[in-house]
């Protein structure tokens, strides 16, 4: 399998987190894509090539163009308003005011664009989120033009990224750049399924209300997990797009058996969709031992996993979301493309 990497995806070198009320080092950090790459090389699953820069054009055919402005301009801004430390968020349009105004101070833009506390912009943020969405339309394109399985080893993440907002670690939404893409290159119907522990809040947005890409996530239930305020079952598209946003929350705890049980359903769901391209939002933070999720994986099911996935035979692209058991994430990561390409556990 061929797999698409960037070393500018690095350039985030992020030292500040919110999280459990104290100011932490990142859980989303660069020393996951290097402990991926370790294991890729050494499975030896295929070729690791670096992408070509695909430009803003595919990112405005998903995100708003002041929120990309934003986030090219706001850590210069930042630091030239005289701001010590990352750029964080302190202050939201609260439901309890008028939330519809841009405000000019880059402290007050930060909240507009800002869906949560715990995602700083610093320096190379930016270029990395634009190396990332690279990577993610690098590989899309060689399954796209082979028909052939790609990874994109993308970082930052994307699935938590709105149209016109960031956070979950996320800037841009490369899962749907990347399914856009395909729309656009005369693809009509493309399917994303998210297997990550947190719901793709981002995507489901941003293709909520549409018929031609089919949203199917398994996620922590967000009546108790992180983003909260979406991922329930009973979101299920508007308009055009109702029922073609699927929701399988499940509770912290949940076995690896009951968790297959629902993949099961999910892919009937996709089946009957019946895609002409697969996009993978590739989560390993259901991982047993992963510091902020709650599911059961061991190493050796995650080739179960890429196993089921294979049973759907579409021409299918996986794209690196969450996962932060840094020690074991090489090993999770390559185990599903193993059991998707019917070779035994690492």
């Amino acid at each position: 399998m061929l797999t698409f990497h960037s070393d500018k995806t690095s350039l985030r070198q992020a030292n500040t987190e919110l999280h459990d009320g104290v100011l932490v080092t990142p859980f989303e950090s660069p020393e996951r894509v290097a402990l991926i790459l370790a294991h890729l090389k050494r499975s030896q699953l295929g070729e690791i090539r670096a992408p070509h820069a695909y430009g803003l054009a595919p990112v405005l055919a998903i995100h708003d163009k002041g929120y990309v402005d934003f986030l090219e301009s706001c850590w210069q801004r930042w630091q030239a308003a005289g701001h010590a430390g990352e750029a964080m968020v302190n202050i939201w349009p609260a439901r309890t005011m008028c939330g519809d105004r841009i405000p000019e101070a880059i402290s007050g833009q930060l909240g507009y664009y800002a869906l949560a506390a715990e995602t700083s912009i610093t320096q190379g943020t930016f270029d990395a989120a634009m190396a990332s969405k690279d990577v993610a339309l690098a590989a899309v394109s060689h399954t796209l033009s082979s028909g052939k399985p790609s990874f994109g080893l993308c970082r930052p993440p994307g699935h938590h990224a709105a149209s016109d907002q960031f956070g979950g670690y996320c800037f841009f939404n490369n899962a749907a750049i990347a399914a856009q893409h395909a729309r656009d290159a005369g693809k009509t119907r493309v399917a994303i399924l998210d297997v990550d522990f947190h719901h793709g809040n981002g995507t489901q947005q941003i293709f909520y209300d549409r018929e031609d890409v089919l949203f199917v996530s398994i996620h922590g239930d967000p009546a108790v997990t992180f983003p909260y305020y979406a991922g329930y079952a009973d979101e299920i598209g508007s308009g055009a797009g109702e029922g073609f946003t699927v929701n399988y929350p499940l509770p912290p705890g949940t076995d690896v058996t009951t968790w297959l049980a629902t993949l099961d359903q999910a892919m009937a769901r996709i089946q009957a969709f019946d895609p002409e391209l697969l996009v993978v939002s590739l989560g390993v933070d259901i991982f047993e031992g992963d510091p902020i999720s709650a599911f059961t994986f061991k190493s050796e099911d995650f080739v179960t996993l890429g196993e089921r996935l294979a049973q759907l035979k579409q021409p299918t692209t996986f794209l690196m979301e969450g996962g932060y058991a840094v020690e074991d994430i090489g090993v999770n990561v390559v185990n599903v493309l193993r059991g998707f390409n019917g070779e035994k556990a690492e």
